[in-house]
């Protein structure tokens, strides 16, 4: 198993793919945090880079590279190996180069500039979504033996997660609107992890106030010590439970 995530790890890191990632981001990143006059405001506007680029970088790029793997990986089920094993290998190389790109690209510019609690929560969170979206990319690329079909459904799953889950929120709220379902609103936020993220970056920056009441309700919830492990804990679920899916789905299918 080791062997199989160095070797992984070591072929992520000579890809283009992923060193053009990480230069874009850190020089997106550096660029914010000089043209912005406080750190605050570098971190708003890099949080809409971090919530838009990293998840459709991580589920695109792990699924085009499983699929472009399908050699490897027939190869390695030709081995005496367990394919849970393989599996699992293939998730910590792929989660491991992209969150050290994110590391350097992101985190390396706001330890720097914004070394504060919502800048370690800034980096947390992108490094947490990096993991999530690339257990749902292999998700997607173990349920679906076509590339082409693979590949389109991680994007539309990267598009209901950054576009369509918000205006279905805003759907909600807007036929519902003489009915107090702002406690809702908090559990309706835990099936989108990017959601979770910018809530937590927004009200350690204390712009909570802007939400209105709902904002009040979620800095109740997400600003104590329970709220943070919840969200914490469902964070984790978002990562597990797509790969404990595809990994169940590995062992069965027949390559």
């Amino acid at each position: 198993m080791n062997k199989i995530i160095h070797y992984v790890f070591l072929d992520l890191l000579r890809n283009k793919t992923i060193f053009c990632y990480t230069i874009l981001l850190f020089i997106l990143s550096m660029t914010v945090y000089n043209i912005e006059d406080n750190y605050e405001k570098g971190l708003i506007s890099l949080l809409n880079i971090v919530l838009f680029v990293v998840p459709l970088m991580s589920i695109v790029f792990s699924g085009i590279y499983i699929y472009q793997s399908a050699e490897f990986i027939n190869l390695l089920v030709s081995q005496p190996l367990r394919r849970k094993s393989i599996w699992s290998s293939l998730f910590i190389g792929l989660a491991g180069a992209l969150s050290l790109s994110f590391l350097i690209g992101v985190g390396i510019p706001t330890f720097m500039y914004a070394f504060s609690y919502s800048g370690v929560t800034l980096v947390g969170c992108g490094l947490l979504l990096s993991l999530i979206f690339v257990s749902i990319a292999m998700w997607a690329s173990v349920l679906i033996r076509d590339k082409s079909k693979g590949v389109g459904l991680a994007i539309l799953l990267w598009l209901y997660f950054s576009l369509l889950f918000d205006a279905l929120v805003l759907f909600i709220l807007f036929q519902f609107a003489d009915y107090p379902i702002e406690h809702g609103m908090v559990a309706l936020s835990m099936l989108n992890p990017i959601d979770i993220s910018r809530i937590l970056i927004l009200l350690q920056l204390d712009l909570s106030a802007m939400m209105g009441y709902t904002g009040a309700i979620f800095r109740d919830f997400f600003g104590n010590t329970l709220g943070i492990a919840t969200t914490l804990l469902v964070m984790i679920l978002w990562c597990v439970i797509p790969l404990w899916m595809s990994s169940n789905y590995f062992k069965k299918k027949d390559l």
